[in-house]
Formats: C-alpha cells, structure tokens, sequence
C-alpha cells in the first residue's frame, strides 16, 4: 500500500505538471493553427495549391479530374472556407446572445419599476382607505 501511495504522490508533484504544460502546447498549437487555416488567405492559398495539380488531372482523363476536384480541390480549398463561415456564424451568434442579454437587462429593470409603482400604488390605496374609513367612522 505504502508504494501505491508514493507513486500517486510522485505521480502528482512531477507528472501532472508536465501533462500540464503539454496540453497547453497542444492548445496553444492547435488555436495557432485554427486561426490560420480558417482565414481566406489560407483558402487562396489553397486554391492555387491544388491548381498546380490540375493540368495532370486533365491529362488524366474524367475520372482523374473528378478525383481530383473532390479529393483535392475541394478538401483543400473547402477546409478553410467552412472554417471562416463558422467564425461569421459564431461572432454573429455573440452578438446576438449579447443583445439578448441587453434585452433581459432592460426588461428585468422595467420589471423593477413597475414592482416599484404597485408598491407604491399598493401603499397609496392603503392609506386611500385609511382615511375614507375614519372619515365614515366619525
């Protein structure tokens, strides 16, 4: 048991940090290379790519350049594009969340004023039947 309990404490003191610091190589690697596969540029650059290899996917024949157009031009060049249209959708799916938030901010604040004013309203009607209550006792 003693040894079991040696290596868990080893295990936590030398091996977790360094698992650490790999996964946010590995983080910081594949971000890096996210931002820069998921841009136009990247998609250009791509397309021109793959347009190198298309003279010989002509020679080739009909097969070879319908190979050639899913397999590699549209893998290659695809990749990226659907990479920036997901960003476009995310960054326009924050603002709305934003704006929705917003929403529910001003909404809960009218909430606020108006629980405000029937209270007050509430209290005014109160002391209302206060005074025409002694008015009809005297």
């Amino acid at each position: 048991m003693e040894h079991t309990g040696g290596y868990l404490e080893f295990r936590k003191k030398f091996l977790r940090p360094i698992e650490k610091r790999e996964n946010q190589f590995n983080d910081w690697l594949a971000i890096s290379i996210t931002r820069i596969v998921g841009t136009m540029w990247c998609a250009y650059v791509f397309a021109c790519l793959a347009l190198v290899s298309l003279p010989a996917a002509i020679r080739g024949g009909t097969a070879t350049l319908v190979a050639w157009i899913a397999q590699t031009f549209l893998q290659l060049v695809l990749l990226s594009i659907i990479m920036v249209g997901q960003r476009v959708a995310a960054v326009k799916s924050d603002r709305q969340l934003e704006q929705t938030y917003k929403d529910a901010e001003a909404l809960l604040k009218i909430s606020d004023e108006i629980h405000g004013l029937l209270k007050q309203n509430t209290e005014l009607t109160q002391e209302i039947h206060q005074v025409v209550r002694s008015e009809t006792e005297q």
